[in-house]
């Protein structure tokens, strides 16, 4: 069994959805300060994304087999650079996506039973608790698991269905917001300041809101604060570049899903600000009362989502919100879960990661590599911290983002005769152009968020020496041998 190009573009699509686009505006909306500039930044990202997408392609079609950027990396640079990727992508960027998704999942379902609620301890270990989320959690992540390890037809099914749901789902939201529930006043309130600066919040150390001004340098790196929200909801887009060995004509359809799946999601996204821009005031206080005086900035606990649901469908919202959400996190799992066990396969397969990732299981599919992967999710969703580590990574994520499509350069001149059955639209500007707006992205967070971003890079320096383990490794056993 093989997956089609629809089953492609679904990926891209299903990975990409998750709860972002419920939670983020709200700290986009404090961070610039005008309805313009949210619905700028939902856009740049979506460029930024479709830029990458439409420059990774030719790297997908020249090298159309499992592993994605790890194999990218591998053959552009050397097998270090591209185990630093895989190492980087294990440690905190899919398995901590995973463990947030999943508790993310769990948190709205605690809207449908309450025993689930964010704050319920089941118990303390010293200053150490376990949530009802958490151990929630973990049973999502087992059971898609459980079921992809069943082989390609069961992820392929769950994939197909979660997904085509919370289109659908997104798509509505948009129609009812726009044109049956729209507030024409509203929207015209919010036009009318579409491009101010202002007000624009900022938190103090003790956690309070305080009024900036946006102008000049100060404006420029708001947007590039505010793009770390967005960029990380069009995050993922790459992952069916994991599993293009298990695709029909991966060096055709890699690229065409890429592009198609990216192009999809950022239209929605797009819309779907536009649609709480018809529901609600784009200025809030901290202060307020009411969904109205919240406005989009102050939007109870950032839940946007539930916020314009609310004053389309009144109270019976928070249920409706939670399913839409918990499809979109379970479709959304799934997908990443899917797919991501193909890159720590392609480094076992290398000898640069444990040796029994290396096999597929009788059903066809990296069982053993499914598991590794539950097992260290199920860990950060223990540790309470993999909320802390996907801002730390942020940085690493868009790092080597730019490095993979430097490697399109690099490829161009050091393997000019592999075939390319899909050629980087725009080349040499469009990859350029994505490599100059994702390092600027890089510059500003490394100015602006240095206790992140470091840390980032840590993450991925601590790679090294455990890279030069598994290399003495594979020298020791093949001198065995």
């Amino acid at each position: 069994m093989k997956l089609s190009l629809t089953d492609a573009i679904l990926i891209v699509s299903g990975s990409m959805i998750g709860s972002g686009i419920f939670k983020v505006s709200p700290d986009i909306a404090r961070t610039v300060g005008g309805p313009g500039w949210l619905l700028l930044i939902w856009a740049l990202a979506g460029v930024i994304s479709i830029l990458g997408a439409l420059s990774l392609g030719e790297l997908a079609g020249m090298f159309p087999k499992a592993g994605g950027p790890y194999v990218f990396l591998k053959e552009a640079f050397n097998p270090l650079t591209g185990f630093l990727y895989g190492w980087t992508v294990f440690l905190v960027v899919q398995c901590g996506t995973i463990a947030a998704v999943a508790v993310a999942f769990a948190s709205y379902f605690g809207e449908l039973v309450p025993i689930f609620h964010e704050e319920h301890i089941l118990f303390n270990i010293g200053s150490w608790s376990i949530k009802s989320t958490q151990i929630l959690g973990i049973a999502v992540i087992g059971l898609l698991t459980y079921l992809n390890s069943l082989g390609l037809q069961y992820g392929k099914l769950i994939l197909r269905v979660f997904t085509f749901a919370k289109l659908f789902s997104l798509l509505g939201l948009i129609v009812l917001g726009i044109f049956v529930f729209g507030n024409w006043e509203i929207w015209q309130a919010n036009w009318d300041q579409f491009w101010s600066l202002g007000p624009s919040y900022t938190k103090n150390q003790e956690g309070q809101y305080v009024l900036q001004t946006l102008s000049g340098g100060l404006l420029w790196s708001a947007i590039g604060v505010a793009l770390v929200g967005s960029l990380f909801s069009c995050d993922a887009w790459n992952n069916v570049t994991f599993i293009a060995g298990e695709m029909e004509q991966p060096e055709k359809n890699l690229p065409k899903s890429l592009f198609f799946g990216v192009l999809i999601v950022v239209v929605l996204y797009v819309l779907a600000n536009v649609a709480y821009l018809f529901l609600l005031p784009f200025y809030g206080s901290p202060d307020g009362q009411d969904t109205l005086t919240k406005g989009i900035q102050f939007a109870n606990d950032n839940r946007i989502g539930s916020a314009a649901a609310f004053m389309m469908f009144g109270q019976v919202a928070t249920v409706i919100m939670a399913i839409l959400i918990m499809i979109s996190t379970f479709g959304c799992n799934n997908g990443i879960i899917f797919a991501s066990a193909r890159v720590y396969q392609a480094m076992a397969i290398d000898g640069l990661f444990f040796k029994g990732m290396k096999e597929n299981n009788a059903n066809g599919v990296p069982g053993n590599a499914l598991w590794v992967q539950f097992g260290w999710a199920s860990l950060l969703c223990l540790s309470g911290k993999y909320g802390d580590l996907l801002d730390y990574v942020m940085f690493a994520v868009m790092f080597f983002a730019v490095i993979t499509i430097i490697g399109l350069f690099v490829l161009r001149f050091k393997k000019p005769d592999i075939p390319r059955p899909y050629k980087a639209f725009g080349y040499p500007l469009v990859p350029a152009l994505y490599i100059l707006l994702a390092g600027l992205f890089c510059i500003n967070l490394l100015i602006q968020k240095p206790n992140y971003s470091f840390p980032g890079l840590l993450i991925v320096a601590l790679g090294i020496p455990v890279y030069y383990f598994w290399k003495n490794q594979a020298k020791a056993t093949a001198d065995q041998t």
